[in-house]
């Protein structure tokens, strides 16, 4: 998809992610040493408890894969760190970071009851120590909450912010697919309208020459069949007759290469059949997919297709689910691709209705979504049939095995 290519575009000049997480753990090793060097206590730590400060550095290193066991583990650290004796460092320092991973990965629940489990573990351990409640409960519990719950939301609104990036571009790698389709589609609208002007308008005046030739040429045969009083044939009426001749073969060669020129312009460009493939149908369903719809696909073909006969299911099968995304209140599709004898049969089935209500049935006929639809399926040979069925609405093509060229 395009709106892949945007973001892979857009994150090109930024480094890996595994620089900022070891940057981040070094930062978590960092302060949190220096924090048992400072030593408000006067306890005099040794150096084993270091070693802590670089477990709560090395946790960051997996924080993306595993979100919940870092900051559940960080958890764990903190309150055995204070466990083993070891002096003062705050509560809310050395699980901010492991609190902010998690809620940038979306687990602001397991943030919220790590950082309040650790907070009350550790008020009712020194209230029952006898510390001053005041300075506990007072002073720096809420200091200590209060940067627990920025780094919870900081994280939480990266995530927002990261989500809200990559919808966009989704959204408008699908509005540049939209425009070029339909860029394409006016294009072929136009060639068709050529086409049909060239069929009904120099093919009915080569049709005309080529009948008038051929009755000339029977009446000279029939004259022919009366001697000359010399018993030869004129030259003048040789020469004619070889005119004649030649007319009727020219008419017949520039009548065939017409034809041919009428098909070109009626299929598409050989470069776009060979990317449309029915193997490649996912990218034609994944716009539903984005949209938050339940899809179901199904593709039972045994026997090889023309190029042509792919390209035109692939076009129907992403014109109708473009409709069900933009028209159709639907929460499921489905997408079904089967051969069936001689005929291969394209049906996309959606659970919704427009948006507006049911389709009225001159739309329904007339829709430039539908009628290029039916286009394509008359110009192979097959039929196309597509409204409400079942409380929903049914896109129905099928193909003889043997399609038009």
């Amino acid at each position: 998809m395009m709106a892949d290519a945007r973001t892979v575009d857009d994150d090109a000049g930024q480094p890996a992610p595994w620089v900022f997480d070891l940057l981040l753990g070094s930062g978590v090793t960092l302060v949190v040493s220096l924090s048992i060097a400072a030593d408000i206590e006067g306890a005099d730590p040794d150096a084993w408890s270091y070693l802590w400060a670089v477990a709560l550095g090395a946790l960051m290193l997996v924080r993306r894969r595993f979100p919940v066991l870092v900051v559940v583990l960080s958890a764990a650290a903190v309150l055995s760190y204070y466990a083993a004796g070891y002096p003062a460092i705050g509560v809310a320092v050395p699980l901010a970071a492991a609190v902010f991973s998690a809620a940038e990965c979306g687990r602001v629940g397991a943030a919220v009851i790590s950082s309040a489990s650790v907070l009350l573990i550790s008020i009712i351990y020194r209230l029952a120590i006898d510390q001053d409640p005041a300075a506990v409960v007072g002073y720096e519990l809420p200091g200590h909450a209060l940067l627990l719950a920025a780094a919870i939301a900081f994280g939480d609104s990266l995530r927002a912010r990261r989500d809200l990036r990559t919808r966009s571009s989704e959204v408008a790698g699908l509005l540049q697919d939209r425009y070029a389709r339909e860029a394409q589609q006016r294009v072929m609208s136009e060639r068709l309208a050529i086409a049909r002007d060239l069929h009904d308008s120099v093919g009915h005046a080569l049709t005309a020459i080529a009948l008038h030739t051929q009755i000339a040429e029977e009446a000279m045969d029939a004259a022919g069949e009366t001697p000359s009083p010399a018993g030869r044939v004129p030259a003048e009426d040789l020469d004619l007759r070889r005119a004649l001749q030649v007319i009727s073969e020219t008419t017949s060669a520039t009548f065939e290469d017409l034809r041919r020129t009428v098909a070109s312009l009626r299929n598409e460009d050989a470069a776009a059949r060979e990317s449309l493939r029915i193997t490649d149908l996912d990218a034609a369903i994944l716009p539903a997919r984005q949209a938050g719809l339940e899809v179901r696909s199904l593709v039972d073909v045994h026997s090889p297709l023309p190029p042509t006969l792919e390209s035109a299911i692939y076009r129907i099968v992403q014109e109708s689910i473009t409709n069900v995304v933009r028209h159709a209140n639907a929460s499921r599709v489905e997408v079904r691709v089967r051969q069936v004898g001689e005929h291969v049969d394209v049906t996309v089935v959606n659970d919704g209705v427009p948006s507006s209500g049911p389709l009225p049935e001159d739309a329904r006929v007339t829709g430039s979504g539908l009628a290029g639809m039916r286009e394509r399926a008359t110009l192979l040979g097959g039929s196309f049939t597509a409204g409400p069925a079942d409380g929903g609405f049914v896109v129905r093509a099928s193909f003889p095995l043997e399609a038009k060229r």
